[in-house]
């Protein structure tokens, strides 16, 4: 009966996700992974900057929620903007339903004044959807006795795999140590829906806002052991009816950091999130982990993230002046 139970509750919960609600896989490494967070992130690092994350979501449940995506990015005195390239996959529910997108995209920067630059963004990419029928078991499937024995009379759709195009759209204000964005993810209409042809993959809208503020620091050049700086930091997101709220801080003891960040909704509480972190010259690592605080707290397993970033130099001749100071988790 155990098993019974759990492969209901699987293609419960992967029914209610995936084709009612389809919201999109959320990081807990909001500036691990930027380019996903917002595409006027595109080039604010200047030079070369490869991104990786991967995510697995409720590791206890059968509905297992795998995420991963690879960035890469650069600004273009050239072009005055810069350009970034974002591929993403999710596996949800041991891959019985699975996306992919590929997504190109270009920020274009104007300084304002001398101490605020603004950023804006617009992302164009490839979204694709496909379901594993195979994979989903009905009622007409069980035997009283047995378990699942028996096959399905239910009629698959006729097209397993949707695949459309995708526009996002971004900006980005900055300050020395304050900065504020705003991110519209799917704005044209994607039909992604298996059943009913008439269902609109929603829009996700995205607002973040943060600081970065010294405590102690040896030079101003340059990042040195033992400099300390914190990072309050705060991102709403919301698609369709749900609006999530993060609260949180990194607090940064070059080259280490530590984070602790707080993921609610109107409903209640979602996650306590803790984050760590080390730095060193090209490379970036990092780890969080998710406590969910909600009614599947004791079944979950919660949440593991990985991330990695590899900074690469520069093209010779081009002087390296970060363009916007923000957290790396």
């Amino acid at each position: 009966m155990s098993r019974l139970f759990c492969v209901l509750l699987t293609t419960a919960l992967l029914l209610t996700t995936s084709m009612v609600n389809a919201q999109d896989a959320h990081f807990s490494q909001f500036y691990a992974n930027p380019l996903y967070l917002n595409p006027a992130m595109a080039g604010t690092n200047v030079c070369p900057r490869i991104a990786t994350s991967f995510r697995d979501q409720w590791p206890s449940m059968p509905s297992e929620f795998v995420t991963y995506s690879v960035s890469y990015d650069q600004h273009f005195d050239k072009i005055n903007g810069g350009i970034g390239v974002l591929l993403y996959g999710d596996h949800e529910g041991t891959g019985t339903f699975k996306t992919y997108s590929a997504n190109f995209m270009y920020s274009f920067k104007l300084k304002v004044t001398r101490k605020f630059n603004m950023r804006f963004a617009l992302s164009a990419g490839y979204y694709q959807r496909s379901l594993d029928w195979s994979k989903l078991t009905f009622g007409d499937m069980i035997d009283p006795k047995y378990g699942f024995v028996y096959q399905t009379a239910e009629v698959p759709p006729g097209d397993l795999v949707k695949g459309q195009l995708d526009i996002s759209a971004g900006m980005l204000g900055y300050f020395k140590n304050f900065y504020f964005g705003f991110a519209a993810h799917h704005l044209v209409p994607m039909y992604v829906g298996f059943i009913s042809e008439t269902y609109r993959h929603p829009i996700k809208y995205t607002a973040h806002m943060g600081g970065t503020f010294d405590i102690y620091r040896k030079s101003k050049k340059e990042l040195t052991f033992g400099d300390v700086s914190i990072s309050p930091n705060f991102i709403y997101q919301q698609q369709m009816t749900y609006h999530y709220f993060n609260e949180g801080f990194y607090l940064n003891f070059y080259p280490f950091t530590v984070g602790l960040w707080y993921r609610h909704s109107l409903q209640g509480s979602d996650a306590l999130i803790f984050t760590s972190g080390l730095q060193h010259e090209q490379f970036r690592i990092g780890y969080s982990y998710d406590i969910t605080v909600n009614e599947l707290s004791g079944s979950s397993g919660g949440a593991h993230e990985v991330t990695f970033q590899l900074l690469l130099p520069c093209p010779e001749k081009v002087k390296h002046i970060k363009d916007l100071e923000c957290p790396h988790y």
